[in-house]
C-alpha cells in the first residue's frame, strides 16, 4: 500500500488510466539493479527514484572525475574523487525518502553477480565496456531475469530488453563480445552530455512498461540517432 505522503507525491502517475493506483504500487513493490553509475546509469536511478520503485540496487566500482560531470548530471564538482555509488545513494535518498537504496561498490564478476541478481526482479544495463555486458546477459539468462539493455556512443544509442517471458537475448543479437581494442569508446570518441540522459530515458521508460506489464515490442533492437532526431528498430 502507498501511504497518504506517497499518494501526494505519485498523484499525477496515479491519475494515468494505464497506472492508477495498483500500478504506483507494483512500482513500489519492483526491485531494480541498475549496472553502472555512470552517463546511462545516472538519469535512469534518477528517475527512477522520482517515480517511486521501491527498491533500487546500484552496482558500481569507479570513483567520480571531474571529465564525468558534463553528462553525469548526478553528481556535483564536490564529489571529485568520492565513490559513485556513496555519493548516488546519498542523493537519491533527498530526492526521494520513499525508497530503498542498496549499492555494491564491486566489480561485477562471473563470480559475484549471482548473488548480487538474486535479490531483484529487474536488471538494467547501464555499464560502458563488453566484458561486463556479456557477464550480466548470461546470468540474466541463467537465472530468468528480463534485462533491459542500453548503450550509447557519440550522438547515438542503442535500447533492448533481453530475455523477457522467454525472448532472445545478447548473444542472439551478438553471439561473442567484440575485440576490447576494436571497439571505439567515450573515453577515446567523445559523447555529447545530453545523449546518455535522452538514452537513459528510453530505457527507464521500457522499464516502467516491463513493471507496469505494458511493454510488447521483444526481440527488437532500437537505434537512436540525436544527430538526425531518427528512430529505427531491427528485429532479431
Amino acid at each position: 500500500m502507498l501511504s497518504r505522503e506517497e499518494f501526494n507525491r505519485y498523484q499525477k502517475q496515479v491519475m494515468l488510466e494505464d497506472v492508477g493506483l495498483l500500478g504506483q504500487i507494483n512500482l513500489k513493490e519492483a526491485k531494480v539493479l541498475v549496472i553502472g553509475a555512470g552517463g546511462l546509469g545516472a538519469p535512469i536511478l534518477q528517475y527512477l527514484t522520482s517515480i517511486g520503485i521501491g527498491t533500487i540496487g546500484v552496482v558500481d566500482f569507479d570513483v567520480i572525475e571531474i571529465s564525468n560531470l558534463h553528462r553525469q548530471i548526478l553528481f556535483s564538482h564536490e564529489d571529485a574523487g568520492r565513490l559513485k555509488v556513496e555519493v548516488t545513494k546519498e542523493k537519491l535518498l533527498k530526492q526521494n525518502p520513499y525508497v530503498s537504496i542498496y549499492t555494491y561498490s564491486v566489480l561485477l564478476s562471473e563470480e559475484n553477480a549471482e548473488q548480487i541478481f538474486s535479490d531483484y526482479d529487474f536488471i538494467v544495463d547501464g555499464c560502458d565496456n563488453f566484458l561486463t555486458r556479456y557477464i550480466v546477459n548470461d546470468t540474466c539468462t541463467k537465472m530468468g531475469k528480463p534485462l533491459v539493455y542500453g548503450s550509447i556512443l557519440g550522438y547515438q544509442g542503442q535500447v533492448a530488453v533481453f530475455n523477457y517471458k522467454g525472448s532472445k537475448h545478447l548473444r542472439d543479437l551478438f553471439p561473442e563480445p567484440p575485440n576490447a581494442e576494436d571497439v571505439p569508446s567515450c573515453s577515446e570518441n567523445g559523447v555529447m552530455g545530453h545523449v546518455p540522459g535522452i538514452v537513459g530515458l528510453y530505457m527507464c521508460n521500457i522499464l516502467t512498461q516491463l513493471i507496469l506489464g505494458q511493454f510488447q515490442q521483444v526481440n527488437t533492437l532500437f537505434l537512436i540517432d540525436l544527430k538526425t532526431i531518427e528512430m529505427r528498430r531491427i528485429l532479431f
